[in-house]
């Protein structure tokens, strides 16, 4: 005799936040929790290579800007060594470069920015040379899983020419939404950055 048996159904898929930034950022949230708080300094001012600063928004199929979103970004030092003990090479890593940050954009305007030094090129896992790059991850509510994407530098462009990544791209608008350009208006070069989430310029994110 066959038992009848309950039918279940699927348990909803869970989103991220609406509590990211307590969690993962509270000084961003106003809660000074922790005498150091990780991601809060990507690069110290002790660290070799160029200053630069990096602004942009997370911006909706509609074009509005996220404004829950949270960004975790890592990126190689000036030699194109990441905070990793492989990647010493018989020379220790900076004490004062962590590669590593969080950020969370402002509550009103959506603008995101942070400062770190500009990366060097970076061996990838088979030899070949990635261009300069950063490697960013999103996460927000209605994200279900976390968006892999790299943001590239507009003033590298023979090294982004022969990337191995942007090559696999085949289009050229949409190599374009990968690449940040760069303005020397200010006292610090600041590489510009939106990251659009849908539409028509929609930015590449990567399955990693």
């Amino acid at each position: 005799m066959v038992q009848n048996q309950t039918c279940r159904k699927e348990t909803p898929s869970q989103t991220a936040g609406p509590y990211l930034h307590i969690g993962l950022a509270p000084g961003a949230a106003g809660f000074e929790m922790f005498a150091r708080e990780l991601g809060r300094v990507i690069a110290g001012p002790r660290c070799e290579g160029e200053r630069i600063g990096v602004e942009g928004r997370v911006l909706d199929g509609a074009g509005a800007p996220v404004t829950d979103v949270l960004i975790e970004v890592w990126q190689a030092d000036a030699l194109g060594r990441y905070n990793r003990p492989e990647d010493e090479g018989g020379a220790p890593l900076e004490p004062d470069f962590t590669g590593f940050g969080r950020v969370v954009p402002d509550f009103a305007t959506g603008v995101f920015s942070f400062e770190t030094v500009k990366p060097g090129p970076v061996v990838g896992p088979g030899g070949e040379s990635q261009a300069p790059h950063l490697n960013l991850w999103l996460v927000a509510r209605g994200i279900n899983l976390g968006l892999n994407t790299r943001m590239y530098f507009a003033d590298e462009a023979e090294a982004n020419a022969a990337d191995p990544v942007l090559g696999r791209i085949e289009s050229a608008a949409r190599r374009r939404t990968l690449i940040a350009g760069r303005d020397n208006t200010g006292s610090l070069p600041v590489y510009r950055f939106d990251i659009h989430l849908q539409g028509a310029t929609e930015t590449v994110f990567l399955d990693i």
